[in-house]
């Protein structure tokens, strides 16, 4: 039906009268040296967030503001070039990353990024301090400070955890419940 007249090609097929096209000509490069291979890094353990940590030793919890919690609906953002001055209260975790002067009370757990600052009162389950914290500090469960952390005033803690450079300065002492409640019912006579 169809048929090629004599000479034709067709426009898919290779035409055999073609030549192949000529390499370009110019100078050669020469191969590229083979890098040595890298001797590998020792870098130091890397440290678990607070979150890791914060289901230990107070896995049943008899305060009040704790029961009932589920997830993240009670975290409080303060965002870099934000100021927030008050008092804080029942939220699950703070999260510092611009400047607070506040007290907080029936809190859990308080962040303080590199970028924040907090100064007042804190008494908390877990403090995990980045950026700058100024003024009494309760960690009850434990208080990490990182690298670039610095922790001023006063401070208990139940365990403490400080990256190389990390600073504290000021009254520092292990927390203990019976002191606390010693004091309190001092205050209270």
């Amino acid at each position: 039906m169809f048929s090629k007249k004599p000479g034709e090609s067709s426009p898919n097929a290779p035409d055999a009268a073609a030549a192949p096209l000529p390499l370009k000509s110019g100078p050669q490069r020469e191969a590229t040296p083979v890098m040595p291979a890298r001797k590998p890094v020792m870098r130091p353990e890397v440290v678990r967030s607070a979150r890791d940590y914060s289901h230990g030793s107070a896995g049943a919890r008899d305060d009040h503001a704790y029961r009932g919690y589920s997830g993240e609906g009670k975290k409080l953002i303060v965002g870099r070039d934000i100021a927030l001055s008050g008092q804080i209260s029942s939220c699950e975790k703070l999260v510092v990353e611009g400047r607070v002067e506040a007290n907080i009370s029936q809190c859990r757990e308080i962040e303080v990024a590199e970028s924040g600052t907090f100064k007042g009162e804190a008494e908390i389950e877990v403090a995990e301090i980045s950026g700058s914290f100024e003024g009494a500090l309760v960690a009850r469960e434990l208080l990490m400070v990182r690298a670039q952390g610095r922790v001023t005033g006063s401070v208990r803690y139940g365990r403490l955890e400080v990256e190389r450079g990390g600073q504290i300065n000021g009254d520092v002492q292990v927390y203990s419940a019976k002191a606390s409640n010693d004091a309190a019912d001092a205050d209270g006579e």
